[in-house]
């Protein structure tokens, strides 16, 4: 099983999915979902199966979300090379140097540029912003024009790895690592007498806002939901209070936005099933999409689980799959508990 779900973390992770410009993602999680349930891709680039009793008086939603964070091209300078800003929270420490390809009208490579040592004022310890950055395509003004244009994505290259253990490294894992959760507890659930509804939403945009899970859950009408994300697993240089373990199971959210009788539901779960778990604490909102789906219409009761993650919002993220198969189990079981 272990094996399964680092094959659908690779191909969910290798489509390319921006803030915003999610078709690709989308249409690879929608087909993985097409088993589960009544599946489709919304106006808002949203993946949503729908799975169980829909006309059940309890209405469950599970939300994670699609995109991921890149770059996107604001102009093409005279001399050929590309301006780039963020499209979502990308860490501009590891683009220098870094290979990339643009999504133009065919894919292509390029560098983001780095100035020697040699030549800057602060030497190796200065980072430009990410809008005085550019890509060197070699290529001229007239033939980069002809391939891209303003608005065009772009994402750092790294190679999907398997690690030591079950533990994998890859771009996009935030949030895929959610979608796979989601998928596969779609997957626990397709051969079950469900007494509720449940709706899957892999949701767009949310690292530019989480406007997908506003709308889906706008339109949903859930009478509750839990959001899935990452969050940071332990490492050197971080508080491990503030941390989760990897191979440690899921982080289960609590924070004044989300519904405390769910969460303690979930840790009640999780020490039943023997699933391992630890405790994420928050003194305000989550910055996840449960903050956009608990006030949704009159308010949806809203509970968190996140997968631990390092590096997040680089190219060389890494979890243990382990923790995907944990979240799965535990969302599984939640479900199947709702009358």
């Amino acid at each position: 099983m272990t094996e399964d779900l680092q094959e659908l973390l690779f191909a969910l992770c290798a489509a390319p999915g921006t803030p915003g410009d999610e078709s690709e993602a989308a249409r690879r999680a929608a087909w993985e979902l097409s088993d589960c349930g009544e599946t489709e891709i919304d106006r808002m680039g949203n993946v949503i199966c729908r799975i169980g009793n829909q006309t059940a008086q309890q209405q469950i939603l599970l939300d994670a979300h699609l995109d991921q964070v890149g770059l996107i091209v604001t102009r093409i300078e005279t001399n050929g090379f590309l301006r780039v800003d963020r499209c979502g929270g990308t860490d501009r420490r590891v683009l220098p140097g870094s290979p990339v390809t643009v999504f133009g009208k065919e894919p292509l490579t390029g560098i983001v540029c780095c100035m020697p040592p040699h030549l800057t004022e602060c030497g190796e310890d200065k980072v430009e912003s990410v809008d005085r950055m550019a890509i060197d395509l070699g290529l001229s003004t007239e033939e980069a024009q002809e391939l891209v244009s303003p608005g065009d994505r772009v994402l750092v290259r790294a190679p999907q790895k398997r690690l030591l253990g079950t533990r994998i490294t890859s771009p996009a894992l935030d949030d895929r690592a959610g979608c796979a959760a989601l998928i596969r507890c779609a997957q626990l659930l397709r051969n079950q007498t469900l007494s509720c509804g449940l709706t899957i939403l892999l949701s767009s945009r949310e690292e530019a806002g989480g406007q997908g899970a506003q709308t889906g859950a706008y339109s949903l009408e859930p009478t509750e939901a839990i959001a899935v994300d990452v969050s940071f697993a332990a490492q050197p240089g971080v508080d491990p209070a503030k941390c989760g373990k990897l191979g440690g199971g899921p982080m289960i959210g609590m924070a004044p936005i989300l519904n405390r009788p769910m969460t303690n539901r979930l840790l009640e779960l999780a020490k039943e099933h023997e699933i391992p778990y630890s405790m994420e604490i928050m003194g305000g909102e989550t910055g996840t999409n449960a903050d956009e789906i608990a006030v949704s219409r009159t308010g949806v009761p809203t509970a968190m689980v996140s997968i631990p993650l390092r590096y997040m919002h680089t190219p060389v993220e890494v979890i243990d799959t382990q923790d995907v198969a944990y979240t799965a189990r535990l969302l599984a079981e939640y479900v199947k508990g709702v009358d």
